[in-house]
């Protein structure tokens, strides 16, 4: 559905893309990642034909976006950072507008109103957009990219600047229309990728660093293996038991479970399970390890890891 070949663009001497590529396959929800100034923004520009690319391919819907760009267009929705809204436009003007701008060919009237009840602004049509909460202006913008039922959506920073009851409503919206478009999600909340979207993408300096499913991302990045042990007996004991382990490189009690037990989070090597040593050291003093759970990286974590490794080789050289 969307696929980026070896893309690269300049500015000046500057390199912004260094021949990045992926693909989202139809039905995907995409979250696209990036430190700011990695190359993201420039990235969905091209995709949207705001910004011709140095070299490479791009296609939407096997369309090229350089080589027949008003085609291509044809399926893409895009939402920017800063929704293109006219204030001083009613909101059903102004998707009026749009519809003739994108040379809409599907009946107006019934298309129009089923957007605003899919994106739910019924209640708002005959308002003045700048009269609107930022919440119904974000709805507003993505309105105005489902005109023409684009099979492609493109979504920048959807959710900056809204409240927290706006962020639910805008990713649940976001979840629903995932199951009939492919989207493209750009986001910095990184828990929202996490909640809404199925695989991910990272960029950092111009790079694709990481291409994996929301499940295997973290499978992706080396970095210590984290357990919590729940484990009964006095705390000071335990603790300097778990601290002279070799295969442990850190120890810290995070609070007590019960009356007799107080859980410990437990990290070591990612090559070192420190499991049977815990459990054999624990056994020799005689308090027992009620609870052993694996602790997954967070997104952040694996965000972090992942771009500060690429910064790390790259002062290296």
């Amino acid at each position: 559905m969307i696929e980026f070949k070896n893309v690269y663009k300049n500015y000046g001497q500057n390199r912004a893309l260094k021949g990045i590529s992926f693909k989202a396959e139809s039905g995907d929800i995409l979250g696209f990642l990036g430190p700011n100034g990695a190359g993201k923004s420039t990235a969905l520009n091209i995709l949207t034909g705001y910004l011709s690319a140095t070299s490479g391919e791009a296609y939407v819907d096997g369309v090229s976006i350089f080589e027949n760009p008003v085609e291509a267009k044809k399926n893409i929705g895009f939402l920017p950072e800063l929704p293109p809204l006219y204030p001083d436009m009613k909101v059903g003007e102004y998707l009026g507008f749009v519809y003739d701008l994108k040379g809409c060919k599907l009946p107006k009237k019934q298309h129009i109103k089923e957007i605003c009840e899919v994106v739910q602004i019924s209640d708002v049509y005959g308002r003045l957009i700048k009269n609107l909460s930022k919440g119904y202006k974000q709805r507003v913008g993505i309105a105005q990219a489902l005109i023409g039922n684009p099979k492609v959506l493109v979504f920048d920073e959807p959710t900056v600047g809204l409240d927290p009851k706006q962020i639910i409503e805008i990713r649940n919206l976001v979840k629903e229309l995932g199951k009939e478009h492919t989207i493209i999600f750009s986001s910095h909340i990184l828990p929202e990728i996490q909640q809404i979207c199925s695989r991910v993408v990272v960029i950092n300096e111009g790079v694709i660093v990481a291409d994996e499913s929301i499940e295997s991302l973290a499978e992706a990045v080396e970095g210590p293996r984290r357990l919590i042990a729940k484990i009964c007996g006095p705390e000071a004991e335990v603790l300097k038991i778990l601290r002279a382990l070799p295969a442990i490189k850190s120890a810290d009690a995070i609070g007590k479970v019960d009356s007799d037990s107080i859980s410990y989070l437990i990290e070591s090597d990612e090559r070192i399970d420190a499991r049977k040593p815990l459990f054999a050291a624990l056994a020799a003093k005689g308090y027992p390890l009620i609870g052993l759970e694996g602790v997954e990286m967070s997104l952040e974590d694996v965000f972090v890891r992942l771009t500060s490794k690429r910064d790390q080789r790259r002062r290296g050289r």
